[in-house]
């Protein structure tokens, strides 16, 4: 919703000061142009992204658009989840975990945190995470290693995803060139027509230019910008996981482990001290 409300600022700004200007707005409405830059656009994004990217890179969109699923909101779900199955863990032993890391989906309690359960990367990371100590041998330095590996490995993947998306705004100016150029070619065989004729074409040339530069820094160089602090946030989640993780296998009793993983996490979404009372059960 915030990218969507960011996204009418900067083109309402600009139309409002194109009016202001005197300028009206059916001179910037050339669809032919949107066409040209927009189409080469998306052709480059193809040439240059292998199928897994131009996936991830639609669905990184609209998760922009619906907002980052790592709000305080979930943090909160994810500390409560991992306290309930700490004190699990302590009361019944590791294999206790076994039958909800295995099934969470019909397990009682992942249903408890239905932001953490619907949110697939998440829960899936949790599962793995949490599966490998199930039997109690880990070893909890060589676990931490193995699990901020698979974090390198999605780290890398969303970098390709963000690497795509900023190579493409960087090329639409260059591509609004393209489409001022064919312009300017259109108007070269009207030269001989009436004036007002050719000033249409020419203003229709330099909208080219003007939508290249706008749709490049004005829309797609900052949804690549978002995507990437959305990464970051993902990325500071999972690694709280990964601590939690590390801690269970060391033996950590619950409340140690949840105050230090609510360390963790970033000042947006870290508990306040009553919330944490209330997350562990104290008064």
């Amino acid at each position: 919703m915030i990218a969507i409300v960011g996204a009418i600022v900067v083109f309402a700004a600009v139309l409002i000061g194109f009016t202001m200007a005197g300028g009206k707005i059916g001179a910037l409405i050339h669809p032919s142009e949107l066409v040209t830059i927009g189409g080469a656009a998306v052709g480059a994004l193809i040439i240059m992204s292998p199928k897994r990217v131009l996936v991830d890179v639609l669905k990184g969109l609209a998760q922009v658009f619906k907002g980052s699923p790592y709000d305080k909101a979930t943090c909160l779900e994810l500390l409560g989840l991992l306290n309930q199955l700490a004190r699990l863990a302590r009361r019944d032993g590791m294999l206790a975990l076994d039958s909800h890391v295995a099934d969470p989906e019909n397990s009682d309690v992942f249903r408890q945190y239905p932001r953490v359960l619907n949110n697939h990367h998440l829960r899936e990371f949790i599962c793995n995470a949490l599966s490998r100590i199930v039997d109690g041998s880990a070893d909890p330095a060589a676990l931490e290693t193995e699990l901020h590996s698979d974090i390198a490995v999605l780290e890398r993947e969303h970098h390709q995803v963000v690497g795509a998306l900023m190579k493409t705004a960087d090329s639409l100016p260059g591509f609004g060139i393209v489409a001022a150029v064919l312009g300017i070619v259109v108007t070269m065989q009207a030269i001989d027509g009436p004036v007002e004729e050719i000033g249409h074409k020419v203003g229709a040339a330099l909208v080219g230019t003007f939508l290249g530069i706008l749709l490049s820094y004005g829309f797609l160089a900052p949804l690549a910008g978002r995507l990437e602090l959305m990464g970051e946030q993902e990325s500071v989640v999972l690694h709280a996981v990964v601590l939690a993780t590390v801690e269970l296998a060391k033996g950590a009793n619950p409340r140690e482990l949840i105050t230090r993983v609510s360390r963790v996490l970033g000042s947006d979404c870290r508990p306040t001290a009553e919330e944490l009372k209330q997350l562990l059960g104290t008064s």
